[in-house]
């Protein structure tokens, strides 16, 4: 069956509706029920609870804190690289960004300027620079770090479809992380600006982030923006950012003037294909520009 055909029915089915449901579900405190709804998913995605601060199944009173564990400390250690992988997860793409349009899969690419909501000036600024898209799967650690220290400047939330952001989705469905519900963050660095994107999907009930709290809900069905100019976000490398209630992908842009080399181990026969898992802390870029200073 192709790609196309696979992700038909998600065109049809009350995306919103099932989102909400299960919402509901993973926010309940229902004692043994939630306790045994979690051990069926920890068997069933092979979930890795040693690494987990909190190891004790029936210690998590709703699923979403289950879902959203901390690690133990020191279970991902920081690699020594201009930019660190930020998530646990799976390769979708990364690379160059051609003009303004990012490489999806086969057959579909899409804009800066869509994915970031329509603001073409801020998308201008990674005009030929780079990219790269991360996959969280059921089975992974769903809290997001900084990939290099930042200053926020903004944050924008961005309504759209909630399709699967799996790779047969990626694969079938046109402009796929920009068609979905989004969250773009966008921060200063030590060589300008970059953007971290949550991108939202189907039953990923919200999006949170450690500056803001829960993000959505509401969804008022139109963009809203915060700005920080007069507030003082910084987070270091390897600081949590936010956290996926239920799993996605995150998409991040960097600028041309960053000049960066991706992890060779990331683009090897190996792991440089769609699909090829990633941890946290690993070596993710280095920039050849702060090389050459």
């Amino acid at each position: 069956m192709s790609d196309r055909l696979a992700v038909l029915p998600q065109y049809l089915l009350p995306k919103q509706a099932l989102t909400w449901i299960a919402k509901q579900i993973a926010s309940a405190r229902m004692g043994s029920l939630t306790t045994s709804l979690i051990r069926w998913f920890v068997g069933r995605y092979q979930v890795n609870m040693a690494e987990a601060a909190e190891p004790d199944i029936a210690a998590y009173p709703t699923f979403n804190e289950f879902f959203t564990r901390a690690l133990k400390p020191g279970a991902r250690p920081l690699a020594n690289a201009t930019l660190i992988c930020p998530v646990d997860g799976a390769i979708s793409q990364f690379g160059r960004i051609q003009g303004e349009q990012i490489y999806q899969a086969k057959g579909h690419q899409f804009s800066t300027t869509a994915l970031v909501g329509g603001d073409a000036q801020l998308a201008a600024q990674f005009r030929d620079g780079s990219f790269a898209n991360i996959y969280l799967s059921p089975k992974d650690y769903h809290r997001i770090h900084m990939p290099c220290a930042g200053r926020l400047t903004r944050m924008i939330h961005v309504p759209g479809e909630l399709f699967s952001v799996n790779p047969t989705t990626a694969r079938g469905v046109p402009g796929l992380f920009a068609r979905n519900e989004r969250v773009v963050c966008v921060f200063e660095g030590e060589q300008g600006p970059w953007v971290m994107v949550l991108v939202g999907a189907t039953i990923v009930g919200s999006m949170a982030t450690v500056w803001h709290g829960v993000v959505n809900p509401p969804r008022p069905g139109h963009v809203r923006e915060w700005t920080y100019a007069d507030k003082e976000v910084n987070l270091a490398k390897g600081d949590e950012l936010g956290r996926f209630l239920l799993g996605s992908t995150v998409v991040m842009l960097f600028p041309a003037a960053q000049a960066l080399s991706f992890n060779p181990a990331w683009c090897g026969e190996e792991r440089g294909q769609a699909g090829s898992s990633v941890r946290l802390g690993e070596a993710m870029a280095n920039s050849t520009a702060l090389s050459a200073r």
